[in-house]
């Protein structure tokens, strides 16, 4: 039967605290109905190899990675031994289980918010009320409510491959995830026992969706296209966002006026902005052209007005608030007449089912406009979202007049909210380009004679700008017009932008209005921001921009390619001086500053908590604005849950407000300073070992060879390719993801520790390390991200990937890189072991790791045959091979609740 392992204070899988009972119960029942689902698709043999595969990778888990034991063998020997086809089973069988696992995880982890929220007395920390209340007692609560008022959380959802799960898994787990509610309840009610009618038919349906979960192939036959993910996506937004959104803002508003909050005008004022890469960052995805924009913002605004659509209709019907005791003002009077009159059916009939409702038939009839805006009925569809916005307040004001404050700014000013917010586009599509291909159609333009038409790289660019101008026209010049220059090298790359736009739409036309924004990516690129940014100014297309929209500036840092290029720490201590330096250029010259960070989902890339990583930011770096990329599992992750997405949001908005204290920006700063000294040490040691490493001969098809990232390309986890024209003989052009992925899935996880070990050692200083790691919000991060990441990494494992290599040297290079960073992050972490200190992540980690074991040894076993040049597999037995690995791939990803 699979289960969670045991709590027995002598188990290595215990996580410092024992699962707590409601948790351990929902996982105990899911692992029984799995063996129970895999007994009668498979038999009981089936069941059989599971059940030993599991125990043997517990037991070898429980002795520990350095300790000589027959069970990592014996369990070595059951995988080699079984069929192709049991191999397949066994990984999918442990896969259903980690996808079970994670919701049973999930759906704890929503429980327990429940539970705090209902309870004044188990109130979370890092919520938007205890950073309204530190901000104040340092600024006074005046110049707080101010700084609260002009908060700006961007988060941008980007289509990077790193969701391995298919969409029709994922919607198996949430309707499994939606039972596990409904046993909650239940038991609330005391109907829960075994033997009642209610819980065996909840049983029955349990069984009947992991039955489904089982029988699904967890592969994709085809990658997605764009539009796929535009689509995939907007779930996020119908099923969470929408309706989250609004709640922030009403706990930010309570924040500022506690219990009046809800029966007079908020001060909340709406800070949430969505962005979308999908369908626009174009930047190495030949798929995503001009049509695929185009058809992402008409998505997109279809969804959203659905929405608001749905969400007037609802609270129309609710405003059943008699003429007698509400009676509308002469403004909303007026504004009933003119709805009226311009739908004169729906107004008979909304009268005849609402008499003597004046408020309900209002709303209903603006409900009509939203939907004809979504027809394009053009005799009753608004033109802009302020059109609506005009006539809410006019309702909103008669309700006020009339002593109806509670409606008024209710569930009416939630509605107001999500118009403010999403507007008639619901996100602000983005679009990215190489400025290598900017280069090159400007210089092909230039020589273009005339009468020739253009190539089609060049016909696709142009064509670009003519789809923004097509967006802002239908759907407001907020739906497009950020525009992201990657591997920004220079200012003329910045004006390049201007000029296609402008040679697109033509002499004597107007090109759509642009936000061009570079981005930083490269270490050198990163170096030199300050000095491009500098030049960007007398640029007149720069001076215009700044000219019109109140200084305002973003500028994006890249966390990929940066750690690619130098390693992780080196990499992590340069972004941070450049934003340190981009944030008093900004000052000096008057400037608006929001840093855009583009970060991923792994350690690699700028991953971990997003809270922590705001507080450790430089000086005048956030100033209450924070813009963040999204990518791949992130977004279901983190915004896949309303209650989740809630919490997620309130702690990164309280992070912000908290950033731009006094404390906090001189804490930083101070640190910053004392530490100098070890962060140059740092940086200098940890390049110089990382250049070692991924500079050795060779070294790109040794990667190639020792983990399956050939094998992660095959995946059709997205619709960009993994690379930008890779060769196996040099790492420039392949992605990051990639590279952290498949480090990722040879249990290694180089791309988040690489490097730290030796720049701790050449610091050597225990003590100022532990004073650091206590004094410098950077610095600790950084550890913390380190033992998460050395945490999920498994030193046996590791070795049997690095022996595929035949590499000694490189292999050699990289365990004691691994032992040298795990000593030195355990010391001055200050525990026994990694984590210690965090028992909630630790006994995560814990409680996956055996079972992730099994996956890797099946994906070892393929990679082996596969790496094998003496006996090469025939074609036959090449597609098996190919297909356990990449169902152990899928597999170990949702284990580790992470890929790239």
């Amino acid at each position: 039967m699979l289960e969670a392992p045991t709590n027995s204070p002598a188990s290595r899988t215990e996580a410092g605290a024992e699962l707590p009972d409601e948790l351990r119960s929902d996982v105990h029942l899911l692992g029984t109905l799995l063996g129970q689902v895999i007994t009668e698709t498979g038999g009981p043999e089936l069941l059989d190899d599971v059940e030993r595969l599991r125990r043997l990778t517990i037991a070898a888990y429980e002795r520990g990675a350095e300790v000589a034991d027959d069970s990592f063998a014996s369990a070595e020997e059951l995988v080699d031994a079984l069929s192709p086809a049991r191999a397949d089973e066994v990984a999918r069988a442990f896969t259903c289980y980690f996808h079970l696992v994670n919701l049973a995880e999930e759906h704890h982890r929503v429980r327990v918010l429940r539970a705090r929220g209902a309870s004044p007395a188990k109130q979370q920390e890092d919520t938007i009320s205890q950073a309204f209340a530190r901000l104040s007692s340092e600024i006074g609560e005046d110049k707080a409510a101010e700084r609260v008022r002009g908060l700006r959380f961007h988060p941008v959802f980007t289509a990077h491959p790193t969701e391995a799960r298919r969409r029709a898994v994922s919607s198996a787990i949430r309707r499994i995830s939606d039972l596990l509610e409904e046993r909650d309840e239940l038991r609330f009610l005391g109907s829960a026992s075994d033997g009642s009618a209610a819980a065996q038919e909840l049983t029955r349906r349990l069984l009947e969706e992991i039955d489904l979960l089982w029988r699904t192939s967890p592969l994709r036959s085809d990658k997605p296209t764009p539009v796929d993910e535009v689509r995939t996506v907007m779930a996020v937004f119908d099923e969470t966002l929408f309706t989250t959104v609004p709640r922030v803002y009403r706990r930010v508003d309570e924040a500022l006026q506690g219990g009046i909050s809800g029966t007079v005008a908020p001060l909340a004022k709406p800070f949430v902005r969505v962005g979308s890469w999908i369908g626009g960052d174009r930047d190495g995805n030949p798929f995503v052209t001009a049509k695929v924009s185009r058809q992402a913002a008409v998505i997109a605004s279809e969804h959203v007005l659905l929405g608001l659509e749905r969400a007037s209709a609802r609270i129309g019907r609710t405003l059943t608030l008699g003429s007698d005791t509400t009676p509308l003002d002469a403004a909303a009077a007026t504004l009933l007449a003119r709805l009226g009159s311009a739908d004169e059916s729906a107004a008979a009939e909304i009268a005849q089912r609402s008499p003597g409702e004046p408020h309900r038939r209002v709303l209903l009839l603006i409900a009509r406009r939203i939907e004809a805006t979504r027809r394009r009925n053009a005799d009753l569809a608004y033109t802009v979202p302020d059109e609506l916005l005009r006539e809410l307040r006019i309702l909103q004001a008669s309700l006020v007049a009339a002593g109806a404050g509670r409606h008024a700014y209710g569930e009416l000013q939630h509605l107001i909210w999500q118009v403010e917010t999403f507007g008639f586009h619901l996100t602000e599509l983005e679009v990215r380009q190489h400025s290598q291909v900017h280069r090159k159609v400007l210089a092909e333009l230039a020589e273009l004679k005339a009468g020739d038409e253009p190539s089609e790289l060049a016909a696709e660019v142009l064509d670009v700008f003519r789809s923004v101008a097509f967006i802002q026209e239908r759907h407001g010049p907020r739906a497009a017009g950020r525009y992201i220059v990657s591997f920004t090298q220079s200012s003329e790359d910045i004006a390049n932008v201007f000029k296609l736009a402008v040679a697109a739409t033509g002499p004597g036309a107007t090109p759509p209005a642009l936000n061009v924004i570079p981005l930083f990516e490269t270490f050198a690129d990163l170096q030199a921001a300050p000095r491009i940014l500098a030049e960007m100014l007398e640029q007149p297309e720069v001076v215009e921009l700044l000219a019109g929209n109140g200084r305002r500036l973003e500028v994006m840092l890249g966390y990929s390619d940066s750690s690619k290029d130098v390693g992780p720490v080196a990499a992590t201590l340069a972004l941070y001086e450049a934003q340190s330096q981009i944030a008093a250029w900004a000052q000096e010259n008057g400037i608006e500053l929001t840093l855009f960070h583009g970060r991923g989902g792994a350690l690699g890339r700028g991953g971990g908590p997003a809270n922590v990583a705001i507080l450790a930011q430089p000086p005048h770096s956030v100033d209450g604005r924070f813009k963040l990329t999204e990518q791949g599992e992130v977004i279901f992750a983190r915004y896949g849950d309303p209650d989740i997405a809630a919490r997620h949001i309130d702690q990164v908005i309280s992070a912000t407000l908290l950033a731009s204290a006094p404390s906090t920006e001189s804490r930083n700063a101070n640190a910053a300073e004392k530490y100098a000294g070890v962060a140059a040490t740092m940086d200098a040691a940890s390049r110089e070992r990382f250049f070692a490493l991924v500079k050795a001969p060779g070294f790109a098809p040794w990667f190639a060879r020792v983990t399956p990232m050939e094998e992660v390309g095959m995946l059709a986890l997205g619709s960009r390719p993994a690379r930008r024209g890779l060769s196996v003989e040099s790492l420039e052009d392949l992605r990051a993801i990639p590279w952290v992925f498949a480090w990722t899935q040879a249990r290694i996880n180089l791309t988040g520790w690489f490097g730290l070990g030796t720049a701790l050692e050449a610091v050597g200083d225990l003590e100022q390390l532990q004073a650091a790691y206590a004094e410098w919000p950077l610095f600790r991060s950084m550890i913390d991200n380190v033992a998460m990441s050395l945490a999920k990494t498994d030193a046996r494992i590791a070795r049997r990937y690095l022996e595929l290599g035949d590499r000694p040297e490189l292999a050699g290079l990289v365990t004691d890189e691994l032992d040298l960073t795990a000593s030195w992050v355990t010391r001055i972490t200050g525990g026994a072991e990694l984590l210690e200190r965090k028992p909630v992540l630790q006994r995560a980690v814990k409680m996956r790791s055996p079972y992730v074991d099994a996956l890797s040894l099946l994906q070892l076993r393929a990679l082996r045959r596969l790496r094998d040049d003496a006996r090469k597999p025939d074609s036959d037995e090449a597609a098996e091979l190919q297909r356990l690995l990449l169902l152990s791939v899928n597999g170990v990803a949702a284990g580790l609740q992470n890929t790239g």
